[in-house]
Parts: structure tokens; C-alpha cells; sequence
């Protein structure tokens, strides 16, 4: 499900309201395999990141990376304490998976990742939306502050990355990341349509890398993703948005228990964007990630 998006930049342009429409639009995501494809990465291929496992959940008795945080989680400005404790519990936060080809470590992203981390999508929309090759670097750039405007409302949204090492590797490489939001605090003030509520947890910008695809790994950054919803937000109905173009996203948002809740007039191809459908979950107590199976098609 490759998009093909026709998009004008304009070259007067407010930097936020334009951005937004992008990171938090499907119509401008690749969904080929379970969320987001990306290009691949000559120059960051692999990241160099300092890695940690302060797990607070494991969903695998497989070694894992192990160092600590050299620099906590901090926003810019000021935290209650309530906020501070959140701030310090996604700090910790830590899911891992044996793979079949690799070993999966899921986080949050830390300021130092936010470079890579605006890379990764900046070339994912790039190519989502055939923008000409003179805009990709103003596009990073949007990405970059974007990634900075969000990780300003930590601990109500957060950014999770996930790394990946290869079977017989010593190096994790960057495999994908998902964006999530927890309550009220965290809302997006442009959301996409249909709107989801502002109370209610909500997971976006979510992608895996084209050659890193058919592994699980998307199947898991969702989970993942629900898993810390569920820890950080007393409500149990969370939201996405996925195109109704895109049937194997669709599949496996449905297998994953997630309905159609509402979906785009028609009216919206005149904006020149894809019809996008709001799917909802009603997440389930809390239970051990490790005995939520990857469904066969995702690996085939």
C-alpha cells in the first residue's frame, strides 16, 4: 500500500500548522507493511545510541543491552511532581523480544535520538508523498521541531524507538518508532479527521523500516505502544488512524481488536487527502506482553 500523494509546499508556509498535517495524517504515510515503510538508511543504518535496559517490563528472558541512562528525560520546562514521576517511569520504560531474526529492544527516545529519529521519518514522508528532492532537508527540519514541540509535553505524550540487532550482530540498527499520546495534556491541536477524542489515548506516526519489514517488529511497537498506554492512562479506549486504501494495516489493526469507529466523507478527496478511518480499542487489563503472539501473516 505505497501512498501516492499529490502535495503543494508552499514556500510561505507556518512551520507547525503544515507539519502537522504530514506527521499526524495517514494520507501522508507509507503503509506498506504494518504501519509505515521507510527508505533505507545509508547514513543511519546503524545508531550509535547508549542503550539501556531499566526494564520495567520484559517480554523475553533473552540477554539484553545493558548500560544506563547517561541523560533522564527532561522537557524545558516546569514539572509537578505527579509529572516528574511519570517523567522518570518512561525514563525506565523497556520492552524487549526475541525474534525469530533478531532481538527487538522498544524505548522512549531521548534527546540525543532526535536527529536520527527526524530522519527516519522525514524520508519516510519524502517518499510518501513525492516531495522533490529540494524539500527533503527543509522537511527534516520540520520533522526535527515537530519531534522538539511534542517532547515538550512529556510525560503526556512520549516517542517510542524501537532498535533491532540482527541474529550474529553486535550492533542494534534503528528499526522503527511510534508516537503516542496519554491524555488531555498530550492532544495534538491539529489533529487529523475524524477527530479522536482529546481524553483518550492515541497512537500515530508509527513506522518500520522497508528492510526490516515482515519480522514482527511492527506488530510489536503496537504492542508495546498499548502496553505503555495502559501504564501511563487511566482510560482504556485508545485511537489511531489508518486510510481505507490501505488494507494490510487495516488487517492487522482489526486482528490486533481494533474497529472502525467513524470514517472520512468523501468530501475529503476534494483537500486532496485520503479518506482515513478512526478505529478504536478498549485495552484489556494489563497482562504479560510475552503471551501476545505475532500473527503468521505479519512474518510472511
Amino acid at each position: 500500500m505505497v501512498t501516492t500523494v499529490s502535495v503543494s509546499i508552499p514556500l510561505n508556509y507556518h512551520p507547525r500548522r503544515h507539519l502537522r498535517r504530514y506527521l499526524h495524517n495517514p494520507s501522508a504515510e507509507n503503509h506498506n507493511y504494518p504501519i509505515q515503510p521507510f527508505l533505507s538508511f545509508s547514513n543511519y543504518s546503524r545508531c550509535n545510541v547508549s542503550l539501556s535496559l531499566s526494564a520495567s517490563h520484559s517480554s523475553s528472558s533473552s540477554p539484553s543491552p545493558a548500560a544506563s541512562v547517561q541523560n533522564p528525560l527532561q522537557t524545558g520546562r516546569f514539572l509537578t511532581n505527579k509529572e516528574l514521576e511519570s517523567l522518570e517511569f518512561l525514563g525506565n520504560y523497556s520492552y524487549h523480544q526475541q525474534l525469530e531474526s533478531g532481538f527487538l529492544w522498544v524505548r522512549v527516545m531521548r534527546e540525543e535520538e532526535m536527529d536520527i529519529t527526524a530522519t527516519l521519518l522525514s524520508e519516510s514522508f519524502a517518499e510518501s508523498i513525492l516531495i522533490p528532492n529540494g524539500y527533503a532537508k527543509l522537511l527534516g527540519f520540520l520533522v526535527k521541531n515537530y519531534l522538539i514541540e511534542r517532547r515538550e509535553t512529556m510525560p503526556h505524550c512520549a516517542t517510542l524507538l524501537g532498535v533491532y540487532r540482527e541474529n550474529g550482530e553486535d550492533d542494534f540498527e534503528l528499526a522503527g518508532t511510534v508516537e503516542l499520546t496519554f491524555d488531555e495534556k498530550g492532544y495534538n491541536a491539529s489533529p487529523p479527521s475524524p477527530t479522536p477524542p482529546k481524553n483518550s489515548p492515541y497512537i500515530c506516526n508509527m513506522a518500520v523500516r522497508n528492510p526490516l519489514r515482515r519480522r514482527g517488529i511492527g506488530w510489536h511497537l503496537l504492542n508495546a505502544g498499548e502496553e505503555l498506554i495502559s501504564r501511563m492512562s487511566s482510560s482504556r479506549e485508545v485511537y489511531l488512524h489508518c486510510r481505507i486504501i490501505d488494507e494490510a494495516p487495516f488487517n492487522m489493526y482489526t486482528k490486533a481488536g481494533y474497529g472502525v469507529v467513524k470514517t472520512d466523507s468523501i468530501l475529503t478527496l476534494l483537500t486532496l487527502q485520503r479518506r482515513k478511518h478512526l478505529m478504536r480499542k478498549d485495552l484489556p487489563v494489563l497482562e504479560d506482553a510475552s503471551s501476545v503472539d505475532i500473527p503468521k501473516e505479519e512474518l510472511s
